[in-house]
């Protein structure tokens, strides 16, 4: 008999931040496995702010997620049966295998084999998964920050801005963090090391706050949010700045042009570099920052926090709660405990 599986499919696509409404979850059989597949059973759903883009009309770096499809989404699992010569039942694996209990696919949706099995394979989506390789590369290439520069993270108490954090101090950085509430910006010094937190949700005036943090300016912003943080942090840039741009969240809606300050003086005279990245760009080079990110985590130096919800029934609404900031650390799904 055909096993069941329970899918969460999209059923509306949402103007704005997707919520319970855009979403049902059905059963379904797991079909038979083909030459060339795997099913493999997922213990770990990831939900993304990216996932936000992913279902909206507007053009984005990916296809959108079509009405009545799974909703797609990076997941953690383990191969239950194989007919791939590649793979083997137990095998514990990463990829693109969609908010579902089951997911039988072909070898292109398996990001890769997980063998860091000392350490706790929901890490497989955060740290050592897309989020640590984003900040990683994000920061590394594209921010290539020097000892003794100050560096500046929006969302600095998420998965991705506390890696960035973090990183930028190993790499003999001074680190200030923007977030929003007191729990979050005290997470930032005390968790995750940063040498000064703003709340941004606390200050009548964010631009005070950041000259006062970054009196010898902004050499390295990771912006993971655009709008007025950012437009905040641009005024303090230093000299040779180089500004990294991974997210926009802050931005309700990409169907009309924002308005905002502009900053092309600011770049010109600092002569400073704003750019543009995607952590698929860096794919083939993915396992480089992934045993770093492992080394850093066993000895202690990289730090990480999990918001994890149990449960299937839990992911339509994760993604609305991920914008409103209910998350403390990298959100999670948690199935089959």
């Amino acid at each position: 008999m055909p096993q069941l599986n329970r899918q969460v499919l999209l059923k509306a696509r949402p103007a704005d931040i997707p919520g319970p409404e855009h979403f049902d979850i059905v059963e379904t059989a797991v079909p038979e496995l083909r030459d060339g597949e795997i099913l493999v059973r997922n213990q770990f759903l990831s939900v993304e702010p990216a996932m936000r883009g992913w279902v909206s009309a507007v053009a984005n770096y990916s296809v959108p997620v079509g009405i009545g499809e799974v909703m797609r989404a990076f997941a953690a699992g383990e191969v239950v049966a194989s007919r791939h010569q590649g793979f083997a039942e137990g095998d514990k694996v990463t990829g693109l295998f969609g908010w579902q209990d089951l997911a039988v696919v072909g070898a292109a949706a398996v990001t890769r084999k997980v063998t860091e099995t000392d350490l706790p394979l929901s890490l497989a989506l955060g740290v050592l998964g897309l989020n640590g390789v984003t900040a990683y590369f994000g920061l590394i290439e594209v921010g290539q920050p020097k000892p003794g520069d100050t560096v500046v993270v929006s969302t600095a108490a998420g998965s991705v801005g506390s890696a960035v954090g973090q990183i930028a101090r190993l790499s003999g950085c001074r680190t200030v963090g923007i977030a929003g509430g007191g729990a979050k910006t005290a997470q930032c010094r005390d968790d995750f090391g940063f040498d000064a937190a703003i709340d941004y949700k606390a200050t009548n005036d964010l631009d005070a706050a950041i000259a006062a943090a970054c009196p010898d300016g902004v050499d390295v912003y990771f912006d993971n949010t655009a709008g007025r943080i950012s437009d905040a942090v641009m005024k303090h840039l230093a000299v040779r700045a180089r500004v990294v741009i991974c997210g926009t969240a802050s931005v309700s809606s990409w169907e009309t042009w924002p308005s905002g300050p502009r900053v092309e003086r600011h770049l010109l005279v600092k002569r400073a570099r704003v750019q543009g990245f995607l952590v698929f760009d860096y794919q083939a080079r993915y396992a480089e920052a992934i045993a770093r990110l492992a080394g850093w985590v066993r000895d202690g130096r990289l730090a990480y926090a999990e918001d994890i919800l149990d449960g299937i029934d839990q992911a339509p609404g994760a993604i609305k709660g991920l914008y409103q900031g209910d998350n403390r650390g990298k959100r999670l799904i948690r199935l089959h405990p």
